[in-house]
């Protein structure tokens, strides 16, 4: 079924509705859900996800060109598939017997497992570790990758989602803090971190066919030079760039 917008702008329509309706989040987003023919947001994100699944498995091809110790910046603008392609590799590792984690402070468990169940993940006992935890950062990554074991985090991919929400709490290190810790612990267990990341809006009038480094999205500065691997998401293609 076609939606009538991509899905990041009727998530926007469902939080406007939320607060004009005094509603919770997942109330509107249902709402919405139903008005595009849908029983829920879950069954819209899942035949969503199944449908760009279909298209081809981009999480395993990242996969086979990541190497151990990586520590990725994977970017795109909203609706251009950079949470696709970070389930995606979340369920390519879990498929490939490796400790897998989706560690996420911008969606609800719910919704993670219906799109991979959707992606071909199993719904009960998944190997993709799902967190949602509010105190997601640097330090709660590498301990629950650490304890995942396999050499304290060797052999383990975990992706965040993402970047730009790690230092939204006050309590957290700065951002540039927590990127050179999650540089250090990849290094030192050659686990895959893979952080996805916000690019700046003025990229649309750019006129280039992808982001660039410089298009990421800082609202406090980090050091970029720290990813050893960068990949960027346009129109349905990816481009690793150099950092």
């Amino acid at each position: 079924m076609r939606l009538s917008a991509p899905i990041f702008r009727l998530k926007r329509q469902a939080r406007l509705l939320a607060r004009a309706d005094g509603v919770p989040l997942h109330v509107a987003l249902d709402r919405v859900a139903r008005g595009e023919g849908f029983r829920a947001w879950s069954h819209l994100a899942a035949s969503a996800s199944a449908a760009a699944a279909a298209a081809g498995d981009g999480g395993r091809a990242l996969l086979a060109a990541l190497a151990p110790g990586d520590l990725v910046l994977l970017g795109g603008r909203p609706g251009h598939g950079k949470t696709l392609m970070g389930l995606e590799l979340a369920a390519a590792a879990g498929r490939a017997g490796r400790p897998a984690f989706f560690f996420t402070l911008e969606d609800d468990e719910a919704l993670v497992r219906a799109r991979l169940r959707a992606l071909g993940a199993e719904p009960d006992g998944s190997p993709v570790i799902v967190d949602t935890s509010d105190a997601i950062s640097a330090e709660h990554v590498i301990a629950r990758l650490g304890g995942a074991g396999a050499g304290s985090g060797g052999g383990a991919v975990a992706v965040i989602d993402y970047l730009q929400l790690l230092d939204q709490r006050r309590s957290n290190p700065p951002l540039a803090e927590q990127v050179r810790a999650l540089r250090a612990f990849a290094g030192a267990t050659g686990a895959i971190v893979v952080a996805l990341s916000q690019i700046d809006r003025t990229f649309a009038t750019s006129g280039r066919r992808f982001p660039e480094l410089g298009d990421v999205r800082l609202p406090n500065p980090v050091d970029l030079g720290l990813f050893t691997r960068a990949c960027f998401l346009h129109d349905g293609e990816a481009r690793f760039a150099g950092v």
